[in-house]
């Protein structure tokens, strides 16, 4: 696009001069980026033209619209930061400094990728997998930026601005990329950017983010329902004429200018949200119409609501008025659901048209009407304080992905208003309880946090919170918050405020009792497992740690959860198992193919019979070794099984490996010690049970000094599963102690 033709779509507000410096920074960017193309072919020009279209559009400053010119050409041309300070001042290169720091970025520590919490029925996985370390090193690299991003927010909202055009124009020409990279880029529009936009009020690329990443994450559904829209277009385009005239007609009637009364359009991922919460079909969502009324003033709006509710029944239940008590992004406007003509629902909002630029542009309509003036601009500092309030745990939190984590818990999930009996609101994620409340009223309320009243009453302190709660803190004099409260399966905490105020509590205890703490954790979870032939340097290689004692240290705070070290572990022994396999030299001359079973990978060998041992059942993710038996094929045996470590018969010995075909269960004992109490066992089953879990066997050796011993035999899939069950059954009330039972 040239600039001639560019220049027609800037702001008509901007001055001659503003005009000027966004004309020198086109060239300069047309110059540095020449000879550049995108995936498509077309010039990378393109690009930075359409970004900078973008920012005009939200009529923002022409240092703003310069830097969206400009934001590549730092990162990818000759271009330096010094040379766009020396052209265009220091704003426009600090804006451009800003979002290059957002993808120009160093590589992050590895670590288990957490699970992202979609939309139902999102389809997770994909077709073509890529290797393993480089999809973890793409997702560090990703959740780090996104970090940056937030940090950069807080400091200067213009540069997230400039981010999200740059990702609506990328996601706009998506279809050039490969498949695998869209559906990476898709999820991330989704699950990150669309929120952003919706934090920020930007309803206005929030609703083409959501499609766009939509149309490649569910192609089907997309598809679907973009289809029977089209097919629909013109009896709706109809029929919504004929109701905008009928409105006008009963406001003309009661003497209301309205500005402009038009059809709301409905997006495809808001659809599918709509279908999926309500298990409707499409035409069941599809009836539901819905209006846009602005009228001139604030008085008008409650005026024009009362004229249709006057024409048509309203429904019960769906009147929400946002302008007297606005949503947390600032937006305003007055909803309500009649039942038109046809006996079919009606939407109607009703705002003025400064809530409508606010509805549109959210953050970005302070800059619409900002006058060259002085003058203090309360709204645009309270969405500044907003934003800085939500971000409040930012400095707390240095990995990129655990920032990730807590963004879809503290900013992009719903909130909860809770009060302190003064009555003040406190602002709580979803499912938040009394522990998030305590630590964000204070921080030493939380850690001596003790029990809790809701609205009178004494609740756990994992009781989820809701809206108009009145919650009571009871606190200790002295003291410290409990381990457990960041066991997640224990549900205590929610809030990432919460979770980084109790690590650091744990971090500034004495540096050797956290050692001593990691040592015991680490200790008997390998007892539990049966894991015994890994030593502690090992496990903390795995971590990516110089010293032991430092991954003890992070284990014995909190920074490294249990669970994740019986994953990373896990791993481990099945790469070391592969890699054996691959090494071993073969038992004869010519060394036969290798085959696999269902579940067994024999080396050597194919088509025998497998079983598992009965005398040490084993599990998948247990270091085995197979015995030949006379007739019966190939037994599976732990390692340290003593039957299998004590035969005389070792050439008898095999070596054999788990397989990944099929997913089938596995029977281990596990021993329970607990002080005898009524309900033990239905507590007990009550897990088993949640999991899924089938228990064949179940034993009580009888009760001595008060002390129950119980033999239970679970079907688990693997150690990962069978450790989550041992660690919840654990925090049962007089548990005493469990682990696996084996020969021995």
């Amino acid at each position: 696009m040239k600039f001639n033709e560019f220049r027609d779509l800037l702001p008509p507000t901007l001055s001659p001069q503003d005009r000027l410096l966004i004309e020198r920074a086109y060239h300069l960017a047309e110059r540095a980026h020449a000879g550049q193309t995108r995936a498509s072919g077309e010039p990378y020009i393109n690009h930075c033209v359409a970004v900078a279209k973008m920012l005009g559009e939200m009529q923002l400053p022409a240092p703003v619209i310069s830097a969206g010119l400009l934001h590549d050409t730092v990162e990818d041309t000759t271009v330096t930061l010094e040379d766009l300070r020396r052209e265009f001042g220091d704003e426009v290169a600090k804006l451009v400094d800003g979002v290059t720091k957002l993808t120009n970025l160093p590589r992050v520590s590895r670590h288990d990728k957490p699970h992202t919490a979609d939309a139902p029925s999102l389809e997770d996985s994909t077709p073509d997998q890529p290797d393993e370390r480089t999809d973890q090193r793409t997702w560090d690299r990703d959740a780090e930026t996104i970090r940056k991003t937030f940090l950069a927010m807080s400091e200067d909202v213009r540069v997230v601005l400039i981010k999200l055009a740059d990702r609506l124009h990328n996601m706009r020409t998506l279809k050039h990329l490969k498949p695998e990279k869209q559906r990476r880029i898709a999820r991330e529009t989704m699950d990150i950017f669309a929120p952003l936009a919706s934090r920020l009020g930007i309803w206005r690329m929030k609703w083409e983010l959501e499609d766009l990443g939509f149309r490649y994450v569910d192609p089907v559904k997309y598809k679907e329902i973009a289809g029977q829209l089209d097919e629909r277009r013109a009896n709706r385009e109809q029929m919504m004429a004929a109701i905008i005239e009928q409105i006008k007609a009963a406001l003309a009637e009661n003497h209301i200018e309205a500005i402009e009364v038009k059809g709301r359009p409905k997006h495809i991922y808001s659809i599918w949200k709509k279908m999926a919460r309500k298990d409707a079909t499409f035409d069941q969502i599809y009836d539901v119409r819905a209006v846009r009324v602005i009228v001139k003033d604030l008085p008008t709006c409650y005026v024009t609501l009362g004229v249709i509710h006057g024409r048509w029944t309203p429904k019960a239940g769906e009147f929400d008025d946002y302008i007297a008590t606005p949503k947390e992004n600032f937006y305003q406007s007055l909803h309500t659901a009649v039942i038109y003509d046809d006996g079919k629902p009606l939407e109607v909002q009703i705002r003025t048209p400064d809530m409508h630029e606010n509805a549109e542009y959210g953050i970005a309509a302070h800059w619409r009407y900002k006058e060259n003036t002085k003058k203090r601009d309360e709204a645009f500092e309270k969405r500044i304080a907003y934003l800085r309030r939500l971000m409040e745990w930012q400095k707390d939190v240095t990995e990129g992905q655990d920032f990730v984590e807590a963004l879809k818990t503290d900013v992009f999930q719903d909130r909860v208003y809770a009060l302190t009996p003064r009555g003040d609101i406190v602002d709580l994620p979803t499912e938040a309880t009394p522990i998030d409340f305590a630590y964000h009223v204070h921080t030493s309320i939380g850690e001596r946090c003790r029990g809790a009243r809701v609205n009178g009453k004494l609740v756990p302190l994992n009781t989820p919170l809701k809206t108009g709660d009145q919650v009571e803190i009871i606190t200790a004099k002295r003291g410290g918050p409990s381990r457990d409260w960041l066991n997640a399966d224990l549900g205590f905490v929610k809030s990432a405020r919460a979770r980084e105020k109790i690590r650091g509590w744990f971090k500034r205890q004495d540096r050797d009792l956290n050692i001593s703490t990691g040592r015991n954790l680490l200790e008997r979870e390998l007892k539990r497992l049966g894991i015994d032939d890994l030593t502690y340097d090992t496990i903390a290689e795995l971590f990516e740690f110089e010293k032991t004692d430092d991954f003890l240290v992070a284990l014995g705070c909190g920074d490294i959860h249990t669970q994740t070290v019986v994953n990373r572990i896990v791993t481990y022994l099945r790469e070391q198992k592969q890699e054996d396999k691959e090494t071993l030299p073969p038992p004869v001359a010519e060394r036969p193919a290798e085959l696999a079973s269902d579940e067994i990978t024999i080396q050597g060998a194919g088509g025998l019979l497998t079983h598992l041992a009965k005398c040490c059942n084993p599990v998948k993710g247990d270091p085995i070794i197979g015995f030949t038996t006379r007739g019966r094929g190939i037994t599976i045996h732990r390692q340290d099984c003593p039957n299998a470590m004590g035969t005389r018969e070792t050439e008898r010995l095999i070596q054999v490996s788990w397989g990944g075909a099929v997913e089938q269960t596995y029977s281990v004992p596990i021993r329970i010690q607990a002080y005898d109490r009524e309900g033990l066992l239905r507590d007990v089953s009550t897990i088993v049970s949640d999991e899924k879990v089938n228990m064949t066997r179940f034993n009580m050796s009888g009760v001595e000094e008060n002390i129950a011993n119980m033999l239970v035999t679970l079907q688990v899939t693997d150690l990962v599963q069978l450790t989550r069950i041992m660690n919840r059954i654990e925090q049962l009330p007089n548990v005493l102690d469990i682990r696996r039972w084996k020969p021995g």
